[in-house]
């Protein structure tokens, strides 16, 4: 991608600012097709999901925007009505906070993500990996929609632990090895009057 290298060539910085006016011009024609009005805020926080290639929360997407651009409630209003028209995927950390994806091709597969529980950075499953589980998830909601389903959609993530993150203590444990488990029940039993 142009925009990663580093580079003074002027065809370089027109080349990258024809692509990112292009991907707005898809988005702003998607908005126009849907019957949506293009404004400022929208044309911002459209400018933002262009700019990242990671799904983003709504804070993020906020914190990209001009000063005095909208405030929060607006940004979280113009990405629900995106992802209604499709042209923005939700998907989420493992906390349960919302995140955001722009798609401008719909007939792309959209990329399913890996997400650190420790950071939240988020890093897109292999090709390989991701082939196969579009396979399987198309089988099943082909058989979703045989049954009748209708508007059948699903959201995949994946969430793992950062073995170089450090470790974090569980609040209020009574026990601090697997091992203690039993003794831990036997006790606890003990401690209990039969009825």
């Amino acid at each position: 991608m142009i925009a990663s290298t580093q580079t003074n060539h002027p065809m370089a910085i027109s080349q990258t600012g024809q692509k990112s006016q292009t991907a707005i011009e898809q988005a702003c024609a998607c908005l126009k097709s849907a019957g949506l009005r293009i404004t400022q805020p929208r044309i911002s926080i459209l400018t933002s999901l262009i700019n990242r290639s990671v799904p983003a929360k709504i804070e993020q997407i906020h914190g990209d925007l001009p000063p005095d651009t909208c405030d929060l409630v607006t940004v979280y209003r113009c990405l629900a009505t995106f992802q209604k028209i499709g042209l923005v995927r939700l998907s989420y950390f493992h906390n349960g906070a919302s995140a955001y994806q722009i798609t401008l091709n719909p007939g792309e597969a959209a990329p399913y993500h890996i997400i650190s529980k420790h950071d939240n950075e988020v890093q897109e499953l292999d090709a390989g990996s991701a082939a196969e589980l579009r396979a399987v998830i198309a089988k099943i909601e082909d058989r979703l929609r045989a049954s009748g389903q209708n508007n059948v959609s699903h959201i995949v993530e994946f969430f793992v632990e950062n073995p170089n993150a450090p470790e974090q203590a569980l609040p209020n444990r009574e026990f601090t090895r697997a091992s203690e488990l039993p003794e831990a029940l036997q006790m606890r039993n003990a401690s209990i009057p039969s009825i």
